[in-house]
């Protein structure tokens, strides 16, 4: 799957949250989007996923603008992993992970074996098939995303979304979430806060700051030291493993100097 945005913008009010956004993903493309807290880059994938709508601009997935297409023909083609997942009532993990199976239903179709056996193929590979009949309250945030996930794979698009997934687990399940994504060989667009993750796992970074872009390119290309001073204010050292060629930031806070 593609998606190509052009000069989509967004205001609240009198505040241009977005100001005119380009943007490409290629089919298998893992592609971060970085940049400081508030720089837009969640608005604009709300957008993307359609929980807002732009001010202006078009959004395409495979060359078909998004306005054009119902919400159900979407989420065949893109599903999303987002931060915070509440529910008022108390499902259990299998009932939230068959959630993903509506865009295939009609209305009032009920869930059939073939069902069944899609949500618990998506648990077993996130590795919580013996958390099915567990209330989703009562698991860990880590856990609680691993089954976001497995409804995500259950919903069967090209597409994955996520909008900053990781922000508040420890770093254990930050990498499991994330070595999953990478292993499922699906097309990912992903808002990321942490540098080192997204030189780890992305294809091409795409920065955004103020609503603007402001550098794109492969993680080896656009972290340079220049480049994250300028973006967060903040002095670093990018440093390269001798054998496998890995970068790792290392941050240089101001008690160092």
């Amino acid at each position: 799957m593609e998606i190509l945005t052009e000069a989509v913008r967004m205001c609240f009010g009198p505040k241009e949250i977005l100001k005119g956004i380009d943007f490409s993903l290629h089919n298998k493309e893992f592609v971060g989007i970085i940049g400081p807290n508030g720089s837009g880059k969640s608005t604009f994938l709300k957008c993307v996923y359609r929980i807002q709508k732009p001010t202006s601009g078009g959004i395409y997935f495979d060359g078909k603008n998004i306005d054009e297409m119902s919400y159900r023909e979407s989420a065949l083609k893109l599903a999303v992993v987002a931060q915070h997942n509440f529910y008022s009532f108390d499902f259990n993990v299998l009932d939230v992970v068959l959630m993903g199976r509506s865009p295939h239903k009609k209305i009032l179709e009920r869930d059939n074996l073939e069902d069944f056996r899609i949500a618990r193929e998506a648990l077993a590979k996130v590795g919580m098939q013996d958390f099915e009949k567990r209330s989703f309250t009562t698991l860990s945030g880590g856990e609680q995303q691993r089954v976001i996930l497995a409804r995500a794979l259950t919903q069967q698009t090209e597409c994955l979304v996520l909008d900053e997934p990781t922000n508040h687990l420890d770093i254990k399940y930050q990498l499991q979430i994330m070595d999953i994504v990478k292993s499922l060989n699906l097309t990912v667009v992903a808002a990321i806060h942490d540098l080192n993750i997204a030189a780890m796992y992305c294809d091409r970074l795409i920065a955004i700051r103020a609503g603007e872009v402001v550098g794109m390119g492969t993680p080896r290309e656009l972290l340079t030291e220049k480049f994250i001073y300028d973006m967060y204010e903040i002095e670093s050292q990018v440093n390269y493993d001798e054998k496998t060629g890995r970068m790792n930031i290392m941050y240089l806070p101001q008690h160092w100097k």
